[in-house]
């Protein structure tokens, strides 16, 4: 995307809505030009009608003009300003929308490749830099090109061949903006990265803490997180000195543009080609023009750096989702909730020469049972199980529901009859009674408390002094992995679906905890089309049916005590857990 068509989406997508905003800003910026250029101008009568004439009919009226002149320019400097921050404020306000509604509907690959830190990084650093480009810069090129022009006015009409000698300082200073412009960009988006690994880094240092301490590994995360902040304070640096590279250029520029005009204007009233007060009038508009010939000779840079961070922060908002609905797409009609997987394959990458993770598959899940999946850590199991609700798409083959094609299922229809529990528990930092809540928003208090004794989660939750106002902590920080688990299964009784997935639901749990979770786990999956993965496989002796899966393949299928005679590795897997106990 070029920067045109970058500035041309900017305007079209968040800045065109606020149109109105824009132009009364631009209203007061021509008051903010007028005001300035009617200050340099009354320095002509004054000095001549006060000080030379001594003409003491303009002694009053000529204080209070300039008085009024300068507080109009006051007020309409801060009314243009108040107005663009309205608009600021809302295209950040939308950006970041744009954002999190592209993140929110991502497909799962895609947020698995990203990292919290560098989104986090993208929604806060990028999103203002881009919001100073569509308000901050826009208003300034509009004011500062006015007033610049105002005051060249001014200055012609005072004395042209003046003017001409100090115009020459308008494109040294263009050139120099475009320079140091092109520097800017590069700069910003090298800054932009570093900050991003920056709250990577700390994020994970966050999560991760308690590792940092039993490794006693404190002194080597301190250096660590000084080498990010050394780059990202050599980043900061490198914009702020390329931003202040511009001052010893301009004053140098108007040292030498004042010089030039003293020894002209000399020269010139010598001649008497031009009076004194118009000489002070003229140099007044040339000074007071200083500021917009500065401010324009850095806009450039600001603009790069909004466009740098514009290309960072447009590709989230433009991601693709690959999961979608079809245009002919059918609801789901559940009648036994039986699933079939015909010949599935799946790779993650499409794009790669990887072989695929699952390598034709055939499941037949009975409806209203419970089919369990067993095999080794990275064998497919939690693959097959994120195939169904369509977190991914099947390479190949087709999967089934009561002969219905997900494929061509609306996925809102779909997700509605399926629930997952799964050994790493995910919970929001909010009420116990809002996590429950999360599966039904409409649910009464009544069926929430009714589904927390159903999953044994209220002998901990009536403990505790707020009881279901109690707020958890980030991802449930302040319960154990049992007590988050049997919230997790709550929230899935809310739900009421047809099909429940488990994913090593009673994994690392004492005996007693892994009874009561049992017990729940029962009463959720009574009746239900239910897919389990375990590595203990006391919990799925009693399946329906149970898939040995081994490297993406399936390898034996059968009830347990078939599988002990026919399945070696199943046995293998028998022999490990229950012998032992």
């Amino acid at each position: 995307m070029t920067s045109k068509e970058i500035l041309i989406r900017l305007y079209k997508n968040y800045t065109s809505k606020y149109l109105n905003r824009i132009l009364i800003a631009g209203v007061f910026s021509i008051l903010v030009a007028g005001s300035t250029s009617m200050i340099a101008y009354l320095l002509d009568p004054a000095i001549k009608k006060i000080f030379i004439d001594k003409d003491q009919t303009l002694i009053y009226l000529i204080p209070i003009a300039i008085i009024l002149a300068f507080s109009i320019k006051g007020f309409a400097l801060y009314f243009a300003k108040v107005n663009m921050i309205h608009v600021a404020e809302n295209a950040k306000k939308n950006i970041q929308s744009d954002m999190m509604s592209s993140l929110i509907n991502a497909d799962t690959k895609v947020i698995d490749s990203k990292h919290t830190g560098k989104i986090v990084s993208n929604l806060t650093v990028d999103t203002s830099v881009i919001v100073n480009l569509v308000s901050v810069v826009l208003l300034n090129i509009f004011k500062d090109t006015i007033t610049l022009f105002g005051l060249l006015f001014v200055m012609f009409y005072q004395n042209w061949k003046l003017s001409l000698i100090a115009i020459i300082m308008i494109p040294f200073a263009s050139f120099t903006a475009q320079k140091l412009g092109k520097r800017m960009g590069k700069v910003s988006t090298a800054g932009m990265v570093n900050a991003g690994f920056l709250s990577t880094h700390l994020l994970e240092i966050f999560k991760n803490h308690k590792l940092m301490k039993i490794f006693q590994r404190e002194k080597y995360e301190n250096e660590r997180v000084n080498y990010k902040l050394e780059q990202v304070k050599n980043s900061a640096k490198k914009i702020a000195t390329i931003f202040v590279r511009v001052s010893p250029i301009m004053e140098t520029l108007t040292g030498v543009m004042i010089a030039l005009l003293i020894f002209y204007s000399g020269k010139l009233i010598f001649k008497g080609e031009i009076d004194i007060n118009n000489f002070f009038s003229f140099l007044a508009a040339m000074m007071l023009a200083y500021q917009p010939v500065r401010s324009l000779a850095t806009l450039n840079m600001g603009i790069q750096a909004g466009l740098s961070a514009a290309k960072r922060i447009l590709p989230v908002i433009d991601e693709k989702t690959e999961i979608k609905n079809k245009s002919d797409c059918k609801d789901l009609n559940i009648k036994n909730a039986e699933i079939n997987f015909n010949n599935v394959c799946f790779k993650y990458d499409l794009d790669s020469d990887n072989s695929n993770v699952l390598k034709n598959i055939n499941l037949n899940i009975s409806g209203g049972k419970m089919t369990a999946l067993v095999g080794l850590s990275g064998s497919g199991k939690s693959t097959i199980l994120n195939l169904i609700p369509r977190f991914y798409n099947t390479t190949e083959g087709n999967i089934e529901i009561d002969g219905q094609s997900i494929s061509d299922l609306s996925i809102q229809s779909l997700r509605k009859e399926i629930s997952l529990v799964s050994q790493d528990t995910t919970l929001f930092d909010d009420t116990i009674k809002n996590n429950i809540a999360y599966a039904n928003l409409e649910a009464s208090n009544d069926e929430i408390t009714e589904v927390a004794k159903k999953s044994f989660a209220s002998e901990f939750i009536e403990k505790l002094p707020d009881g279901y106002e109690t707020i958890i902590g980030e991802n449930g920080l302040r319960l154990s992995g049992g007590e988050k688990q049997r919230l997790s299964i709550a929230r899935a009784m809310l739900k009421k679906s047809s099909i429940i997935l488990l994913d090593e639901a009673t994994s690392s749990l004492d005996a007693d905890t892994e009874q009561k979770i049992q017990k729940a786990l029962n009463l959720l999956t009574k009746n239900k089309t239910t897919v389990v993965i375990a590595h203990r496989l006391s919990t799925i002796l009693n399946s329906d049916r149970i898939y040995v899966i081994d490297s993406g393949r399936v390898v034996a299928n059968g009830k347990h005590i078939e599988l002990l005679k026919d399945s070696t590795i199943y046995k293998n897997f028998y022999d490990k857990q229950i012998t032992k106990q």
